[in-house]
């Protein structure tokens, strides 16, 4: 269904530029009703369906009602008005268009009436063939094929949009006739059942929810006066949670088996659990079973149903990256533990055991949501600041598009997730995670400094040199230097704030952060917070 939304939302997109009056083809037959006009269709019908919650609403976007007939179709069966091409040649030359009576024959030459209503379009050949050789030798050859389908004009009623009668043929499909109307109405109408009249006798009752599950839709054709009927909707059960058709699916019944509600939902293979909210009015009764369901649970009509994952995973994978032997991707029992990993690894003789690294996917989501959170906080502090005066209201207006533009770049700052492991006597008990990664650095001789300077540059490590050493390699601080904060960043995920020389280690990476100078110190306060937040979780010295 998720390819079937897709299409429906490009189908969608073309109606609006479209007319949606479907012409009418001229009849040469002079007893046939004078045509008129399709009825006028509105896009919002359609983007109705798309937008809608019923399950298989959004079949009708339009695009049944924009394609062409179907007259090549295999399947589809013969009526009165079809009509025919036969040609032969190789001794006998022949060329016409047969028309089938109202008998369901066409005349063949030299054979005589040969009925071919109700056949299947993909049966005309080997049957028209299978007559003319009982008169014909195998040196003339037959082709035979369907070219039209006869006009018809079918009745849509029932609980559709645009109830009416609209022009066709008679191999449309159901679906066009219905896409025509506006399709069903999905708030009263039914998909369950729908039936085709013609008379006072009913022809066939269809489900599309065969059609959307299983691709099963019949192909009789229709005659003019036919009646597509839709009848009023049951009962509806709404599916929520891990399922590919999270909709509001409709039961035949008031009451339907939960397995048969799994199997049109078509839950997500990581789902586990199906819970059920009872329709039992102000109080809310809610069951619980594990999938598949048995048989006999069932729902009813106004119950909801939720999928869901409630079942620990039995494996996780790991990622090591860095200065080791062996694989990058370990496929690991839940509950591993760090050290339980690190036993099976070895390293290589460039490996920095003491600085290992670990980047945890839950821990990076938490970082950046508390660093939007700073971030909506900072802007609702400059959009909501009142000025005494008006060369204050100026001043603050400058100062507040400076830190809306500083607020969008700082959205777009990436956290690391990375985890401090320093502690060497507790790192090994740590629980690993599915998708952390586990990194290996290599014994680095050298120190980058970035941020606030002139030249930021990868400057090689001195032992004993403090970070006012390495800023003056990399050109100096730009700003004053008093007004500056210089932060340390150690391979381990710890840090350090200052410039003493204990401070720097190689591999340290040295992030020189901005002056902040606003007429409004609680700007400057909380914009400095942030600038420091992202040092820590980005390793970025993001600048004014």
């Amino acid at each position: 269904m998720k390819g079937l939304a897709a299409t429906s939302q490009a189908a969608s997109a073309y109606l609006l530029s479209t007319p949606l009056v479907r012409p009418v083809a001229p009849s040469n037959d002079p007893a046939a009703p004078v045509p008129q006009p399709q009825p006028v269709l509105s896009p919002a019908d359609y983007q109705a369906n798309l937008s809608s919650d019923v399950f298989g609403a959004g079949l009708f976007s339009g695009a049944f009602a924009r394609s062409g007939s179907i007259a090549f179709n295999p399947d589809y069966l013969l009526a009165s008005g079809d009509q025919i091409r036969v040609r032969m040649w190789g001794g006998f030359d022949f060329d016409d268009v047969m028309t089938i009576d109202e008998q369901g024959n066409i005349v063949l030459p030299h054979v005589g009436p040969l009925r071919v209503r109700g056949i299947r379009n993909g049966d005309v050949q080997s049957m028209v063939t299978a007559a003319l050789r009982k008169v014909y030798s195998a040196r003339v050859e037959i082709y035979a094929s369907l070219v039209a389908a006869q006009p018809v004009r079918v009745y849509v009623t029932g609980f559709v949009r645009k109830p009416g009668i609209y022009e066709g043929n008679s191999n449309d499909s159901l679906l066009r006739y219905l896409d025509l109307a506006g399709g069903i109405d999905p708030d009263r109408g039914s998909f369950l059942s729908i039936e085709i009249q013609r008379g006072s006798g009913l022809r066939e009752r269809v489900s599309l929810y065969d059609f959307m599950l299983s691709g099963k839709l019949p192909m009789r054709p229709l005659a003019s006066g036919d009646v597509i009927l839709v009848k009023p909707r049951g009962g509806t059960v709404l599916v929520k949670g891990m399922a590919a058709n999270s909709k509001r699916i409709e039961i035949a019944e008031q009451a339907a088996s939960l397995a048969s509600i799994v199997n049109i939902a078509r839950p997500d293979p990581v789902a586990t659990h199906v819970r059920v909210t009872r329709n039992t009015g102000t109080t809310r009764n809610m069951e619980y079973f594990a999938l598949p369901p048995r048989n006999e649970v069932s729902v009813n009509a106004g119950d909801e149903v939720e999928f869901t994952a409630d079942k620990r995973p039995g494996t996780i994978t790991v990622r090591v990256e860095g200065e080791h032997d062996g694989p990058q991707e370990y496929v690991l029992p839940y509950g591993t533990k760090l050290g339980d990993l690190m036993t099976g690894i070895r390293m290589t003789d460039r490996a920095d055991i003491g600085d290992m690294q670990l980047f945890r996917v839950s821990v990076q989501d938490r970082q950046k949501a508390m660093l939007a959170a700073s971030l909506r906080n900072l802007q609702n502090s400059v959009l909501t600041a009142r000025s005494g005066t008006k060369d204050e209201a100026e001043l603050r207006a400058q100062e507040s598009k400076m830190i809306m533009q500083w607020v969008e770049r700082a959205k777009d700052i990436q956290p690391t997730g990375q985890t401090v492991i320093a502690d060497a006597a507790q790192r090994g008990s740590l629980l690993l995670e599915n998708g952390d990664i586990v990194r290996i650095p290599a014994k680095d001789g050298l120190v980058l400094v970035s941020g606030q300077v002139a030249f930021p540059n990868a400057i090689l490590y001195g032992p004993g040199k403090d970070a006012g050493y390495y800023i003056d390699q990399a050109g100096g601080i730009v700003q004053n230097e008093d007004a500056t904060t210089i932060v340390v960043a150690h391979l381990d995920g710890t840090f350090s704030r200052g410039s003493d020389s204990q401070a720097v280690k190689p591999g340290d990476q040295i992030l020189v952060l901005s002056k902040v100078d606003f007429k409004a110190t609680q700007f400057a306060k909380d914009i400095f917070g942030i600038m420091y937040q992202i040092a820590i979780v980005a390793r970025v010295a993001l600048g004014l």
